[in-house]
């Protein structure tokens, strides 16, 4: 590396779901020779995770960096969904300008609320995208004018108000600072990026301050610390200083130090101010502390990240067919596991539970524990996971405060009065409605606790058509009870395969989760009953063999398909005393109790308890 001071700019591209971030990446990295001619690139190259590709979501931020002229661009690639918002918490404070993604037709969402807010609350000065401008439907200067409009409403300073606007189709990789001009790349993007912010300063000859602002984790060796050479040179051969507010500085020395070049990282001697930076060496290194020369003691300030929503009980797996599908499936496995996640992911938090069967895993939504879930499905683990629940807290006078989301609902006209009934009911307050072109715009503040479960009846009561947002808003008084599901389920008395003519005779009772010839236990939860209550029922009888044949009546069996679950689905639908258990190759919705006379006794205590 010379010695002469790169010209750095550090930029984070934010949007809500689905708004084009990714794909303005691909476009980023394609225009600026990152890639051979040759190469085979595969869309969204960033999102890397198994999960991210087949969701066409980025749950994890990533880095790359691309050369434009004499300037190094390090670009950070967020995600859009709240339920990772601690990951664009901490990403912000590493970047000089952020660039916010906008569909042409949809316009500010909730989560382009919630990422803007975040920009705005670090002083940045956005650079508006308008994406998608080829749309039949387009309608880019109202976009604009909303997305002005969300800049006053959320107390945005005159200087960020006065934001470049570039129109693109990030799909082509082609950027325009008028809609009628005629473009090829995004040439026309990368100049307001340089002309809109200024390199990073020249800070190297100051004393020395890197803040980590995300964690990785490798194999070989252990958790990496990644942040910001905010001030001074970092050099990988000297001793250093781990420094927190308030705290005694600990001395630490670096083994590895790595910058981003394109894609990939590549090993370095030192970095200069402004710089990314990749630092292994540090095991106990944190997110917010700050690496300093080793005769200086200078940290920065702490790095604050919401604290959990939800939480659920991650337990051991005790049904009969545990250890047929997974290999980790004991307490001890699932500890090692969820420490090794908290060695990344920050916004989670993990406490053992009274027993010692499992631990209760809080996090900022079913999205960000679910995708834990996944992941640990799909390396081998079982788990009896049980139903959601929103973390209350005490505000200053003792009162109970809940979790509100913000909704954002977009249906057909005709179904708009089903969806307003729905949240009414879970105790949203309506904040606006607006009909655009036979489909009706609505936003309501809900409680967390009214969404929980809500999703699949909003998919069946909008055919399909509709579709539901939510970020979070803020903490207000308890809201009182919420209805929860009406149907009861229909249970398993006896352990074997299902029988066809015993599911036939059970599917008028109401809706059956299982084919014919499944493996099913006692307490297995195999359909959902038509009344409310729960139905214990044998779906392994078979019909009794007779010499008679019965006219008719030994006719092949049609049954209709069963509703299968996704394990979102299947955390919304269960109740508190079932569990959804998880295995690699199955998900089953169960009861915690399997014996029906175990149940029985349980559920007298509790209500004697109750009465007295």
């Amino acid at each position: 590396m010379t010695s002469t001071h790169n010209k750095i700019i550090n930029i984070a591209v934010i949007a809500h779901v689905d708004a084009g971030k990714s794909t303005l990446v691909d476009a980023f990295l394609n225009q600026s020779g990152v890639f051979r001619e040759n190469e085979v690139v595969k869309d969204c190259v960033m999102d890397s995770n198994d999960l991210e590709q087949e969701r066409g979501i980025t749950i994890y931020s990533k880095n790359c960096s691309i050369r434009h002229g004499d300037y190094k661009i390090n670009i950070v690639d967020t995600p859009g969904h709240s339920d990772f918002s601690s990951e664009v918490e901490r990403v912000l404070k590493t970047v000089d300008t952020v660039i916010l993604l906008v569909d042409a037709t949809e316009g500010p969402m909730p989560q382009t609320r919630f990422v803007l807010q975040k920009s705005l609350e670090q002083g940045l000065r956005p650079i508006l995208f308008i994406n998608k401008i080829d749309k039949n439907d387009q309608r880019a200067e109202e976009v604009v004018n909303e997305v002005f409009d969300l800049f006053v409403e959320l107390n945005a300073t005159d200087e960020q108000c006065d934001f470049p606007i570039v129109y693109g189709i990030a799909k082509q990789g082609i950027a325009k600072l008028e809609m009628e001009d005629e473009s090829t790349d995004l040439s026309p993007l990368f100049e307001t990026i340089t002309n809109h912010v200024e390199a990073y300063p020249d800070y190297d000859e100051e004393p020395l301050q890197v803040q980590i602002s995300a964690l990785a984790y490798d194999d070989y060796i252990g958790r990496l610390g990644i942040g910001r050479v905010f001030k001074g040179r970092l050099d990988s051969s000297e001793q250093i200083n781990i420094c927190s507010e308030g705290e005694e500085p600990r001395k630490g020395k670096i083994s590895k130090l790595q910058v981003y070049e394109g894609l990939k990282t590549v090993e370095t001697k030192e970095a200069s101010s402004g710089e990314m930076v990749v630092i292994a060496g540090i095991p106990d290194i944190s997110i917010g502390e700050t690496i300093c020369d080793s005769d200086s003691n200078l940290p920065m300030g702490k790095i604050l990240i919401e604290e959990p929503t939800l939480s659920m009980n991650f337990m051991v797996n005790d049904s009969p067919f545990v250890g047929r599908s997974g290999k980790f499936v004991t307490t001890r496995h699932i500890k090692d596991r969820l420490e090794k996640e908290l060695e990344v992911n920050v916004g989670l938090k993990v406490e053992p539970l009274d027993t010692t069967d499992g631990y209760r895993v809080s996090g900022r939504g079913e999205l960000h524990l679910s995708i834990l879930i996944e992941n640990m499905r799909r390396e081998g683990y079982e788990l009896g996971v049980s139903k959601p629940q929103v973390l209350f807290k005490k505000d200053e006078n003792g009162n109970t405060i809940e979790p509100i989301e913000r909704v954002t609902v977009s249906c057909p006209e005709e179904y708009s009065g089903t969806i307003i009934n729905d949240l009414n009911i879970r105790k949203g307050m309506m904040e606006s409605m607006d009909l655009i072109e036979g489909y009706v715009k609505i936003q309501y503040l809900v409680p967390t606790r009214g969404l929980l479960g809500y999703r699949s009846d909003f998919i069946n009561s909008t055919r399909g058509e509709g579709t539901l947002l939510t970020s979070f808003e803020r903490y207000e008084e308890y809201k009182g009870e919420i209805p929860s599901r009406l149907n009861g389920v229909l249970i398993s008395q006896a352990n074997g395969k299902t029988m066809g003519y015993a599911l036939n005779a059970l599917s008028s009772r109401g809706v059956l989760f299982v084919d014919p010839g499944v493996d099913v236990y006692e307490g297995m939860i195999i359909g959902m009953n038509s009344r409310k209550e729960d139905m214990v029922v044998n779906p392994t009888k078979n019909k009794k063999m007779s010499n008679v044949r019965a006219s008719g009546s030994d006719d092949a069996i049609k049954l209709s398909p069963p509703r299968i679950f996704t394990l979102e689905e299947s955390l919304e639908f269960i109740e508190d005393d079932e569990l959804v258990e998880v295995t690699p190759d199955s998900i089953r919705l169960r009861k915690k109790i399997l014996n029906e006379n175990d149940r029985i006794k349980y559920n007298r205590s509790i209500s004697n308890k109750v009465v007295e």
